[in-house]
């Protein structure tokens, strides 16, 4: 397993009991490493039975259609209607950079670009090393669960204006902290939530409780999908790492609409790149009016 995996000399190889598999003649075994207090996650292997092959394999249920890996029920949607022929499922982290770039390329060219044939969600998956990630899922989550439309104001511009949160906006000279970047969160959540008429002592009930139940739900999702970075999305099934260019993007979603029989628009060509402009001041408003 050393030799296999090209470990250094003082890492840990941990190697569970064997278990029963499905495959003749093999058992399922565990295996995780782990080296300077960090463990991967577990991989699976099968042993023959007399201990003289190691093995490792994936299985695909072909009778499964990959459109429905990911449940996208319950969570707030833009674009296409819960039948739409595509569905992009998308594992976010709020404070991540790559996905407020992701983010900011997608909308609104993928639904300028192809209307109700695509739907789009979003699913929680708040790094650990992101300190009010957490706290800003949680946000988000407790204004959409009265209000789909609130829910996409807030991420659009949390998106945005993600490098300002945490900062004293009367001394951009001082440190980010996590109680200031937590207050603003809740100032942000409550202003869309008054915005789109919502029930606010619910509302502030949810934010003062911090429940993280589904959140760390969605977090074990994504970890089932051997998800351990954001952005990730899945389009129609099919998995796509990182903040990739737009029309790599375009590309996946017309091949998943002549999968399912939908002739997709004519191809994409990249505008021309506009000349430079000055840059104009970051938008401090909050996300009342966002689109």
């Amino acid at each position: 397993m050393r030799q296999k995996a090209n470990l250094p000399p003082d890492s840990t190889v941990n190697i569970g009991p064997r278990m029963p598999s499905d495959i003749p003649g093999y058992d399922n075994i565990s295996v995780s490493f782990s080296a300077e207090g960090k463990s991967s996650r577990p991989v699976n292997f099968l042993l023959s039975k007399d201990g003289k092959t190691l093995a490792q394999f994936s299985k695909f249920d072909l009778a499964t259609d990959p459109r429905t890996l990911i449940s996208d029920a319950g969570r707030p949607s833009r674009g296409g209607p819960p039948n739409a022929p595509v569905i992009i499922v998308g594992f976010d982290d709020l404070e991540c950079p790559f996905c407020a770039r992701l983010h900011e390329s997608i909308f609104p060219a993928i639904t300028q670009r192809y209307g109700d044939k695509v739907r789009i969600v979003y699913k929680d998956f708040p790094l650990d090393q992101h300190p009010w990630a957490m706290h800003a899922a949680v946000d988000v989550n407790c204004l959409g669960a009265q209000s789909p439309q609130g829910y996409w104001n807030l991420v659009d511009y949390i998106h945005a204006h993600a490098s300002d949160i945490g900062a004293d906006p009367k001394d951009p000279k001082a440190d980010k902290t996590l109680p200031r970047a937590d207050e603003q969160l809740d100032k942000l959540t409550k202003e869309q939530g008054v915005f789109q008429k919502a029930d606010m002592p619910e509302l502030e009930a949810c934010l003062s409780k911090q429940d993280t139940t589904a959140i760390d739900a969605s977090r074990k999702v994504g970890e089932a999908l051997n998800i351990d970075s954001t952005p990730t999305l899945f389009i129609n099934g099919a998995k796509i790492d990182g903040a990739v260019p737009l029309d790599f993007i375009f590309g996946e979603i017309d091949d998943a609409l002549r999968a399912q029989g939908v002739q997709p628009p004519p191809p994409y060509v990249a505008p021309a790149p506009e000349a430079e402009t000055p840059a104009s001041p970051v938008d401090t408003k909050s996300p009342q009016t966002a689109k």
